[in-house]
């Protein structure tokens, strides 16, 4: 499979011819790695082949401009929600279980934080009802959903779109797991005032490497301000090159069409992406993960009853031929369901402590809590902490809201 032609900046580092280094980066073996030079363009005033660069990934993405990150998709969304708060927006409707970096971006920005409810099926996050969009939405200023989430659950886009017309407020999309469905319908470009792609989770581009796209040009002049904010001023070029080739690189209809049907022949979790391979083992979870890593198969996430196998155009078809022969010789457990996580009274508690994670049980969250990844809050401020939740915690190779083995809970009055 050949990639689309005219790799700007991958062209300029091409050319580039040998030279002595007395600049930036540290190593002094220019190569790729170099820095902004009198050939290479300016991230921050782009008028060369980075601007070449993001024209053509608008073009492609479908938008008015977009700009190209090196601190991957959290730079975005904080650009995103900085533009909205430049044009006066003091409160963000978000789904409860959107990113870390929604949560972190509305408190460094002073953003009220109105939380969309969702529900939880066969132990995964649903996307939000158009109901509660337009109820959470009536009390902020802008809607930010996240379309595709972790589990590969598509928001109701067209739906969102109308409710943020009718009331007159902007929509922006999280579509850090989404980039490579800027080929079809359901791709965030196609609905959002301003939209987040991570690169580099779902196509060939190295990690860290993102876009931030506006639809029209007064969004497109407001992020061009904010995105200066949030991103480096030394921005790595092999970084840059790969997110143009990443956009370019041409669409896979075989792999996909696998893909979706590897999902209903391995019993799957049913979604709309088939980039998430999201296989249900329940508490033979973390026996499968451990089987498949000394077999030399290393899934995204584990969340304790499902692993999830990430996929992307540039999967082989040997590889995920692979995978399906292994995962159909593993054994499989009902996933464990726990629909609602109880809420704690918080009106008197003030004072938060951090306490053992086994000591916490049936005490009252004071800090979200989550797996890393898929970085969502598996305990959120307010609940009550469970016997299950604290099993989760303990297994996990990797989490975020935590303490050396101890969580923060409000202390008893």
């Amino acid at each position: 499979m050949k990639r689309k032609s005219g790799l700007n900046i991958q062209g300029m580092l091409d050319a580039q011819k040998k030279h002595v280094s007395f600049h930036t980066p540290g190593h002094k073996r220019a190569g790729a790695d170099i820095t902004e030079l009198s050939y290479s363009d300016n991230l921050y005033a782009p008028s060369g082949v980075i601007a070449r660069a993001e024209h053509d990934v608008a073009e492609i993405l479908g938008a008015n401009r977009s700009f190209l990150l090196t601190d991957g998709s959290t730079s975005g969304v904080f650009a995103m929600l900085y533009a909205v708060k430049c044009e006066g927006a003091a409160a963000i409707a978000a789904p409860a279980f959107s990113h870390v970096c929604v949560k972190h971006a509305c408190e460094v920005l002073a953003l009220e934080l109105i939380e969309i409810p969702q529900t939880v099926r066969a132990g995964i996050p649903q996307q939000p009802s158009p109901t509660d969009i337009e109820t959470a939405l009536s009390f902020a200023d802008a809607l930010l959903l996240t379309s595709p989430d972790y589990y590969g659950n598509l928001a109701p886009l067209s739906a969102a779109r109308a409710i943020c017309k009718k009331a007159d407020k902007p929509f922006l999309i999280d579509g850090a797991h989404g980039s490579h469905l800027h080929f079809t319908n359901s791709y965030a470009g196609g609905y959002a005032d301003m939209w987040v792609d991570g690169v580099h989770k779902s196509l060939p581009a190295l990690t860290q490497g993102a876009v931030v796209s506006a639809a029209d040009v007064s969004w497109a002049d407001r992020l061009s301000e904010s995105v200066r904010h949030f991103r480096t001023t030394s921005p790595s070029y092999p970084i840059l090159a790969s997110v143009e080739f990443a956009v370019k690189y041409p669409r896979n209809r075989e792999l996909e069409m696998t893909a979706s049907a590897l999902q209903r022949a391995l019993g799957a979790y049913p979604n709309g992406d088939w980039t998430k391979l999201v296989i249900p083992f329940g508490n033979y979870a973390d026996e499968a993960q451990r089987y498949l890593e000394r077999h030399g198969v290393y899934p995204e996430f584990n969340d304790g009853n499902y692993l999830m196998f990430y996929l992307s155009p540039a999967t082989s078809m040997k590889e995920l031929k692979r995978l399906c022969r292994i995962l159909k010789k593993l054994p499989r457990v009902k996933v464990f369901v726990d629909e609602v996580q109880p809420k704690g009274n918080v009106m008197r508690r003030e004072t938060a402590a951090w306490v053992p994670l086994k000591a916490a049980v049936g005490m009252t969250c004071a800090e979200d809590a989550g797996l890393f990844p898929p970085c969502m809050p598996l305990v959120k401020k307010g609940d009550i902490i469970t016997e299950r939740t604290v099993a989760r915690l303990m297994l996990a190779g990797s989490t975020y809201g935590l303490r050396d083995g101890t969580i923060a809970v409000f202390a008893e009055d």
